[in-house]
């Protein structure tokens, strides 16, 4: 999963959809917190957000893998590999929505702090033109610097997510053989998460 490099370099540029802790059961925490920070961000944007992370939660999660026809993993735990739905037993349904649950959570995180991102860029511009005027620009650098490293903190926890998504995939593809060529995620992307975090200071 190569994608999961590009996340830490652009979740603080604009809204994403896809990348805490080790337990296999996601947290959702991440989101709610940086969510609280976006009030400022206009209603066509929130609206807009809003729809992206019901579509990301309610429908089909696209897996795909160099050579191999597309993916789905559906809300209620089907495999579909082009468009056909792969036989599967109780235990691989559990572990296809133990899977499909860290992709969602690590999607709608990745959203909710890219949009933080965006709002700290224009909020920046602003309280730079305030500075301008005021003559505080000291005061100004402090406080936008503050909370860019909230952003950066959050941004961060989204990669302690990832061990727990490894080990879910890795799973998922010993159990479900049909999976195993879209198992394509390896401890370098894990190793590679936050290294190259742009955040505005």
């Amino acid at each position: 999963m190569k994608l999961l490099r590009l996340l830490p370099a652009t979740l603080l540029c604009l809204p994403l959809i896809a990348c805490g802790g080790t337990s296999s059961t996601p947290d959702t925490s991440v989101g709610k917190s940086v969510a609280d920070a976006t009030s400022g961000v206009g209603t066509k944007v929130k609206e807009t957000m809003d729809e992206a992370r019901r579509d990301i939660a309610q429908g089909n999660i696209k897996v795909s893998a160099d050579k191999q026809p597309r993916a789905e993993i559906t809300p209620d735990g089907h495999l579909l590999i082009d468009g056909k739905d792969v036989p599967a037993n109780d235990a691989q349904r559990r572990q296809l929505l133990t899977y499909r649950g860290h992709v969602v959570a690590i999607a709608l995180d990745g959203m909710d702090v890219g949009l933080a991102g965006a709002k700290l860029g224009a909020n920046a511009a602003g309280e730079a033109l305030k500075g301008i005027f005021s003559g505080d620009s000291e005061g100004v650098e402090k406080r936008i610097n503050a909370e860019a490293a909230k952003i950066e903190a959050q941004a961060k926890r989204i990669c302690e997510r990832l061990p727990a998504m490894l080990a879910s995939q890795q799973a998922l593809a010993r159990e479900l053989p049909a999976f195993k060529p879209y198992a394509t995620m390896d401890q370098s992307d894990v190793d590679d998460c936050g290294k190259d975090t742009v955040v505005l200071r």
